[in-house]
């Protein structure tokens, strides 16, 4: 697997890891590790934080909608 963004800017890199949340291959210049908060309690809604994070691996544009940017 080749990573997706170095595709579109017409290199080529294998991908080291692909991103949880939308499945892109990444190349180790473009992953982004994050650890995520994970929220605990029931349907329809969390009740509070867990007490640990868990280590995520994201592409750029993932981990800036999760930040919110």
């Amino acid at each position: 697997m080749k990573c997706y963004i170095c595709a579109q800017e017409g290199k080529s890199s294998d991908a080291v890891a692909i991103c949880i949340i939308c499945g892109m291959g990444l190349c180790s210049e473009h992953v982004v590790r994050e650890d995520i908060d994970v929220w605990e309690g029931d349907y329809p809604f969390p009740a509070h934080k867990g007490k640990v994070k868990l280590p995520r691996i994201l592409c750029p544009d993932c981990y800036d909608a999760l930040r919110g940017e």
